[in-house]
């Protein structure tokens, strides 16, 4: 998961340093009057700013999202964990009764054969 954030990361800053870019090399290059360039410019620049503002709300959302199906998953996890775990309780008490009713057996047998020599 953290690859792809930072695979996300990369791609968002590679953008932004793509669209900087982009625009020296139009104000190098334009043949436009200084009013036009700074005019294209505060478009270009505000273009820019709505779509990282957008990606990074799809970001957020997707964070958001993965954030509430680990919770989920966790729950899932820990609620099986508990199942498990009262089964084994369950298992180990019935293991000991079992243990405690043959040690009395044992415990009542050699005085059963001691009452029948005598």
């Amino acid at each position: 998961m953290s690859d792809r954030d930072g695979d996300f990361g990369a791609f968002i800053s590679g953008f932004v340093i793509g669209g900087l870019v982009g625009a020296a090399v139009a104000l190098l290059l334009a043949p436009q009057s200084g009013e036009d360039t700074r005019t294209l410019i505060r478009d270009r620049s505000i273009e820019i700013r709505d779509q990282v503002e957008q990606s990074a709300t799809e970001a957020r959302t997707r964070a958001e999202s993965l954030a509430a199906e680990a919770r989920t998953r966790a729950e899932e996890l820990q609620q099986r964990g508990q199942v498990v775990l009262e089964e084994q309780k369950s298992r180990i008490e019935k293991a000991v009764d079992a243990g405690k009713k043959a040690a009395q057996r044992k415990r009542e047998e050699p005085s059963e054969d001691a009452a029948a020599e005598a």
